[in-house]
């Protein structure tokens, strides 16, 4: 939450470490942790049977072969243990299945709970959070958490747990077989995983800058196709692609120099593997001279080396792709620790409006130590009055009202509804009773009819066409061939600027909350609309505490009061007669107006 006198501006991610994605990784998966341990075992009995036990009846195999005296007697030795070679692969491959649908199983569960925890965190955050961060770079962030975790699960079960089972059982078997054999081998496992872990260390910082420029390879996709408009009006082709090409060339430069990293440290890996397999050939051939171990031991020995040189060569792959994996959580997850800006205060009640008077006193803002935009301003509406606010671009009138839906908290000072102070009720039971109708509604790319229902969901198709008509919208809609099933595209980008207010006024009128707010409302309307509407709006604010924000004046002349702000202050405030006669800023501009920068259509 935001201390007092705590600007917006002054939030910062948290530091999050491995640790804490695996604690994020951890509460996704703990409903599912024994499922996750039955595929870990499956996993590990398979590799067991597999890649360590399978092996030695090989070994007995050919060692059956070199010692038997008569092939005929050896027939029924050899076939019986290429039967047992036959169970146990059995056995491996049911056990590895087995894990793969538990593995499968696993996490499209925890993927639904990670996207759905990851989501509600998300679109709680205040809404200067989402003025600060560009859509599809949230988006972004929280697929590859997802995939991420997908990602280091299917290490863990089909690389790290076999790899560990192969070197522990292969380990055992030639300490007790062949002792100087099963050091050589642990000093060179030790050698590759040290080169693979430094290696991972040092590629981990390439990671995470990869991953923050691969989010800003989105975000700036995501801002240019969704300005797309303004490109073509202002021939901005060019000028995006050299800036989409300099996000691009950024990300390819580190991607590169990911791929360095890797190179140098194959190359390596490749030394020490052509070194291991020279020893072990090279000690099995001396000592199978001497007479001291079988051909059996000999070719067991060299099906272990190919066993773990192929796994430990992946080793380091597998060991920087879980360090990416957590860099691709990492934005993610910054994301879920940042504290919501705005949140209910512990033991916060429901707001209960009864009249509908709204008080303000001594309310100050500012988005950051150097602007401030609201300055000390107090202000008394009472219980159904209807109050204009007007003032120049900048003036802090739609920062006001943001402040009253607490979208921002304040810095100082109190906004009361019916005496009760915002900052100590629910968020949800304040922003139920407040309608809003922004200036430049933003719709989902749904139907006209989910579109309004969001105004009271649960509402009837009968209340959802009422508060069209009442609206104006309801003869726009019918012309449409699906009508209220017609989908208005991203944005609501299929309608016009006056549709989509009047969409968003239905929307209001559907809500039928205590409390008003238009912030210029009927501004994308033409005069017939406007007229139209402002039948409608009139019967809406009946009985209703009102503000409406307007820069055309002839919208509020009819309001009980004009409240006039300039530099997040309150310059003067009275009925329109009286401004007039006061001759200030509001008579300044009404004059202007009235000479025919915007022409009055009321009069």
């Amino acid at each position: 939450m935001s201390t007092p006198n705590q600007h917006p501006s002054q939030i910062k991610y948290p530091k999050v470490t491995v640790w804490d994605v695996l604690k994020e990784y951890w509460i996704s998966m703990k409903p599912m942790k024994w499922w996750y341990l039955l595929a870990a075992i499956c996993f590990a009995v398979g590799t067991l049977v597999s890649s360590v036990i399978t092996p030695l009846y090989f070994k007995n195999f050919f060692d059956t072969l070199a010692t038997a005296k008569v092939p005929s007697e050896a027939v029924p030795v050899l076939i019986g243990i290429i039967t047992m070679v036959l169970i146990l692969n059995f056995v491996g491959v049911v056990c590895r299945r087995s894990g793969n649908h538990l593995d499968s199983y696993t996490f499209t569960k925890v993927s639904v709970s990670q996207r759905s925890r990851a989501f509600a965190y998300f679109i709680e955050h205040s809404h200067f959070f989402f003025s600060n961060n560009f859509t599809g770079s949230l988006v972004q962030r929280i697929n590859r958490l997802s995939r991420a975790f997908q990602n280091i699960t299917d290490r863990l079960y089909y690389n790290i747990i076999p790899t560990i089972v192969r070197v522990v059982g292969i380990l055992m078997v030639l300490y007790f077989t062949y002792p100087i054999l099963a050091l050589v081998i642990a000093v060179w496992i030790i050698f590759l995983l040290l080169t693979s872990y430094l290696s991972a260390q040092w590629k981990l910082k390439w990671s995470v800058l990869t991953a923050e420029a691969d989010s800003r390879v989105s975000a700036a996709l995501s801002d240019s196709l969704s300005n797309h408009g303004t490109i073509q009006l202002f021939s901005g082709y060019d000028t995006e692609n050299r800036r989409f090409a300099n996000v691009v060339r950024e990300h390819a430069r580190l991607w590169m120099a990911r791929w360095n990293v890797d190179m140098i440290t194959d190359s390596i890996q490749a030394l020490l593997s052509i070194a291991i397999q020279f020893a072990v050939f090279y000690m099995t051939i001396k000592y199978w001279g001497q007479g001291m171990v079988t051909i059996g031991t000999f070719v067991l020995a060299q099906a272990y080396i190919l066993s773990l040189n192929d796994d430990l060569w992946q080793s380091s792959r597998i060991i920087r792709d879980v360090y990416e994996s957590f860099a691709d959580s990492k934005e993610a997850v910054e994301i879920m620790k940042l504290p919501h800006s705005v949140q209910d205060i512990k033991g916060a009640m429901p707001l209960r409006v009864t009249d509908g008077k709204i008080t303000l006193e001594d309310v100050r803002f500012g988005f950051n130590e150097t602007r401030s935009t609201i300055m000390g301003i107090s202000l008394d509406i009472k219980p159904g009055e209807r109050v204009g606010l007007i003032g120049p671009s900048g003036a802090g009138k739609s920062t006001l009202v943001r402040l009253l839906l607490r979208l921002y908290d304040i810095q100082s000072g109190k906004i009361l509804i019916d005496g009760q102070d915002i900052s100590e009720v629910t968020q949800g039971s304040l922003r139920e009773a407040v309608s809003f109708v922004p200036q430049d509604p933003i719709l989902f790319h749904r139907t006209l009819k989910e579109n309004i229902l969001y105004g009271k969901i649960g509402a009837t198709l009968e209340e959802v066409v009422n508060a069209a008509k009442l609206a104006h919208c309801h003869e726009f809609i019918t012309t449409f061939p699906d009508g209220y099933d017609t989908f208005v595209g991203e944005r609501g980008i299929k309608l016009s600027g006056g549709e989509r207010q009047r969409v968003a006024i239905a929307r209001a009128i559907l809500k039928n909350a205590p409390i008003l707010v238009l912030d210029e409302a009927t501004s994308s309307l033409d005069s017939h609309s406007e007229v139209l509407i402002q039948d409608a709006l009139d019967t809406l604010m009946k009985g209703k505490t009102v503000i409406v924000i307007a820069h055309r004046l002839s919208t509020i002349r009819k309001m009980n009061r004009i409240v006039v702000i300039d530099h997040g202050q309150i310059l003067e405030q009275g009925s329109h007669d009286e401004l007039i006669d006061k001759a200030g800023l509001y008579a300044k501009l009404w004059s202007l107006q009235s000479e025919g920068f915007i022409k009055d259509s009321v009069e």
